[in-house]
């Protein structure tokens, strides 16, 4: 807050009196450079609730605002995150997307690629078992069963059962199948 309007909130014996070199002039200008950190933080206090620019730390604690804390769970406080700080921040921004459909099919692929940065995830629903979903992950995604597994679990319907199947790598390609630099691709 300028000198000025600090003045302007003192009654007006006191505004009459606030002249240049006197006590409460100082008295004000002090005031004037406490307020400044303070202001400063508050210009910008719309960057600690943006996803993309919000201090490292507090993403973890944004996820909470989007119901996705289930993400960073870990048995211990001092564990690592299981996720990029960067895939976080895709997950709280796209929060109220993914409350709109949680439960879906489509919610619940798209929480497991925004979290994991992997598309693929295909989610079936055999007609020989009511009420039971399988995830089918790609073989990329393999080394994130434990981050995968918490979000079907929070995604999927309650009354729904959820099994996990990790899709098959696909067999590496011989060398004598790959076309050579003197045959035409």
């Amino acid at each position: 807050m300028r000198r000025s309007a600090i003045e302007r909130l003192l009654p007006a014996a006191y505004q009459r009196a606030c002249v240049p070199g006197s006590v409460l002039w100082a008295l004000l200008d002090v005031m004037e450079g406490l307020h400044a950190p303070d202001e400063a933080i508050l210009a910008e206090v719309d960057a600690l609730f943006d996803p993309y620019r919000a201090p490292d730390h507090l993403v973890v604690r944004l996820t909470r605002w989007v119901a996705m804390d289930h993400v960073v769970a870990s048995p211990r406080p001092d564990a690592p995150l299981p996720l990029p700080v960067g895939r976080l921040r895709d997950l709280v921004a796209n929060g109220a997307l993914l409350a709109r459909w949680r439960g879906t099919p489509y919610g619940m692929r798209r929480a497991l690629e925004l979290a994991t940065g992997l598309s693929g995830f295909v989610i079936d629903e055999p007609d020989e078992r009511p009420f039971h979903i399988v995830v089918r992950v790609p073989a990329a995604a393999a080394g994130q069963l434990a981050v995968i597994t918490r979000i079907v679990e929070a995604e999927k319907p309650a009354s729904t059962t959820a099994e996990i199947v990790v899709a098959a790598s696909p067999p590496p390609t011989p060398p004598s199948a790959a076309p050579s630099a003197e045959e035409p691709s």
